[in-house]
């Protein structure tokens, strides 16, 4: 029992990376408009801007906290980086300017982007025969993580937006204090660090690099803004459109990370297994595209959570296309493609809730020339629209060129 503890510790630390991510989703708008006292559409922007400071940093400093794990060790970056995450939650609860939610981001962002220390630490302690089944249940305790996220921020949102923080930040402290006495160090082989593999911006370079993979890689990315809408601007805009309370926020949050795990978890496998790569992402670009458009009439609460399960059936477009490109790329290229995609997606996750919230507030606002608070919806569907062309385009042109090879 006791060598399992480690483990254990991992996907909580897991956990609570993604409930970091999730926890303020419903309590947002009430913590922005408490220090700034404008409106919810002035509400969404300073959120915008908050989504994409902590996203910012993940991706900055995402290679480099992997790095420092491979010359200090798993063990005291993970442990250093749930005290920084905890702290800045308390500086969140009890912030009383706006500026200092942006310090908290930076630094959350920063302690928060462990995922690749987390998943060094398991393919430490794990048997190479099991490293993969490991990793599926990393990948699932941060899927449990962002369902409990939002569910916790708006439970506990009810008694004061700081609530949900504090408990976070509660969790924080004790996970640590945990893994402190649990978890022993497991690399044996300390590294000098190599700036070269920390730098985020030559990993996107690398794009060049991968031939025949560009309409792919921009179907990706674009694909990646548009489905990053959800956490964007969800809170912003059930507020606004069925006047809901930081509970109902955060129980549809949650309903909602549920149907998703449903699909990642099994639907997924039905469907590429029926219709393949190609088949499946354009599937998911269809539901994307129309639920996108079905959203911007939705004006009942039960009909929203109607289309949930409709909704979570656009997750499958990421793995699709990941799949897509890791069959046209060689065995010996595959690491370099994985760290082009999660570049591209940090990109995009950082994009992102600057456009959608700011779409929410020229449209939401009481100068808004049209009153159309699903007008980030609307965005999002014709990105949808264009991925989806792309890779029409894409798979033709690939079906011919393998005609022309083959007629040689």
């Amino acid at each position: 029992m006791k060598s399992r503890l480690p483990f254990v510790f991992i996907i909580f630390t897991v956990m609570l990376d993604a409930m970091g991510i999730g926890l303020l989703m419903p309590v947002l708008p009430d913590l922005i408009s408490a220090l700034d006292g404008g409106s919810l559409a002035d509400a969404a922007r300073w959120g915008g801007l908050l989504a994409f400071t902590y996203a910012g940093m993940q991706f900055l400093f995402g290679p480099l906290v992997g790095a420092l794990s491979d010359r200090f060790g798993r063990r005291p970056i993970l442990l250093i980086s749930l005290v920084g995450m905890g702290l800045a939650y308390v500086i969140t609860a009890f912030a009383p300017y706006l500026w200092l939610l942006f310090v908290a981001r930076v630094v959350s962002g920063i302690t928060g982007a462990t995922y690749s220390t987390a998943n060094a630490y398991v393919a430490d302690i794990s048997p190479r025969d099991k490293r993969a089944a490991n990793f599926g249940l990393v990948g699932l305790g941060f899927g449990i993580g962002f369902i409990l996220g939002p569910a916790m921020g708006g439970y506990l949102g009810q008694f004061g937006y700081q609530a949900p923080v504090i408990a976070a930040a509660a969790l924080s402290f004790a996970n640590a204090i945990f893994g402190f006495f649990v978890m022993p160090e497991t690399l044996k082989s300390p590294r000098p660090i190599v700036w070269k593999e920390a730098d985020p911006i030559r990993a996107v370079m690398k794009v060049r690099s991968l031939p025949g993979l560009g309409p792919l890689l921009l179907i990706l990315f674009l694909y990646t803004i548009a489905h990053n809408i959800y956490p964007a601007i969800w809170a912003f805009f059930t507020i606004e459109r069925f006047a809901w309370d930081v509970n109902m926020v955060g129980i549809s949050l949650a309903a909602f990370g549920i149907c998703m795990a449903i699909v990642q978890g099994g639907l997924m496998r039905i469907i590429l297994a029926k219709i393949g790569d190609y088949g499946t992402a354009v599937f998911g670009l269809t539901i994307d595209m129309l639920v996108f458009g079905i959203i911007m009439f939705v004006t009942q609460t039960w009909q929203i959570f109607m289309l949930m399960p409709v909704m979570a059936l656009g997750v499958v477009v990421g793995p699709a296309l990941n799949g897509i490109m890791a069959n046209a790329t060689p065995d010996d290229r595959q690491g370099a493609l994985q760290g082009v995609l999660a570049s591209l997606q940090g990109i995009a996750a950082i994009l992102s809730p600057l456009l959608m919230t700011n779409l929410f507030s020229a449209f939401s606002g009481e100068d808004a020339p049209i009153y159309l608070p699903a007008a980030p919806f609307l965005a999002a569907g014709v990105l949808t629209a264009i991925c989806l062309g792309l890779l029409v385009r894409a798979r033709g042109a690939r079906v011919q060129d393998t005609i022309t090879s083959k007629g040689s």
